[in-house]
């Protein structure tokens, strides 16, 4: 059983790079893809996606990813989502579930995420953990997060770019069209939306514990501290493996259903 780590610097400057390189196709919205496809036989693929944000702050966005409160608001894909646990003051536990594409079933994830500030850059980094008290449901496929996260760089006062990374295993073969349409347009319409609801956030936050922020206030942190010991890396070996790739996509205009994990 490997057990959980916080990330250190260097895992950080790894992360910022990885989201930094690649072979980006940019779209007329300020917008860009980097997709990397497996080798034969591996369900794991790379999705990067990074998008011009011209009229919200680095601080703002930052606060916004960081919100599991706010997201509930503006996500319409959350089934769940809370904060854990403690681990460390820049790293907590958290538990998401989200709905996915029709007919596919709906996925979760228990996750370590870290974050830090530097340099102009906010970065958070999230990775599957298992928790005793969380074990996988009988309604939902347990995915496994290799790694996630997003990359803000402030490009000025009032604006910033941001990347978001995952490299997801889903536990199961997908169609095709799935990563297809997660990189075309799932994921990029869930950053747009994630842009406006980022230009809404100061309002929200004025009326909802404005000066609680315990992202950047580690003293504010009321989750019950959880020690690192209880975590075990989340392998997909362990996991029952759900075979989804015969099916057909589904109309459905009720969402957008990106799939985003936290």
């Amino acid at each position: 059983m490997e057990r959980a780590q916080v990330p250190d610097a260097a895992a950080f400057r790894a992360f910022r790079q990885r989201c930094q390189d690649g072979s980006w196709q940019r779209d007329r919205g300020g917008l860009a893809v980097c997709l990397q496809l497996p080798p034969p036989g591996c369900a794991v693929h790379q999705l990067k996606c990074r998008i011009d944000v011209p009229d919200v702050p680095a601080e703002t966005m930052y606060d916004v990813l960081h919100d599991s409160e706010y997201r509930r608001e503006w996500d319409s894909n959350v089934i769940d989502t809370h904060d854990i646990a403690q681990v460390a003051a820049n790293a907590d536990v958290g538990y998401y579930a989200w709905r996915c594409p029709k007919p596919l079933k709906n996925r979760d994830v228990v996750m370590l995420r870290a974050w830090q500030v530097e340099d102009g850059y906010h970065t958070i980094i999230n990775f599957s953990v298992k928790h005793p008290k969380y074990p996988p449901r009988k309604d939902l496929v347990r995915a496994v997060c290799l790694l996630t996260g997003y990359l803000v760089h402030s490009t000025g006062p009032n604006s910033c770019s941001l990347t978001y990374l995952a490299q997801v295993d889903p536990k199961g073969s997908l169609p095709k069209w799935v990563v297809n349409k997660a990189s075309q347009y799932l994921v990029p319409q869930m950053l747009k939306k994630l842009h406006k609801a980022c230009v809404q956030y100061p309002a929200w936050k004025q009326q909802h514990n404005i000066n609680v922020k315990p992202w950047l206030y580690p003293e504010q942190n009321k989750l019950p501290v959880l020690a690192l010991s209880e975590l075990a890396l989340q392998r997909a070996a362990s996991l029952e493996n759900i075979d989804e790739s015969s099916l057909a996509e589904e109309k459905d205009e009720s969402s957008d259903h990106s799939g985003l994990e936290n």
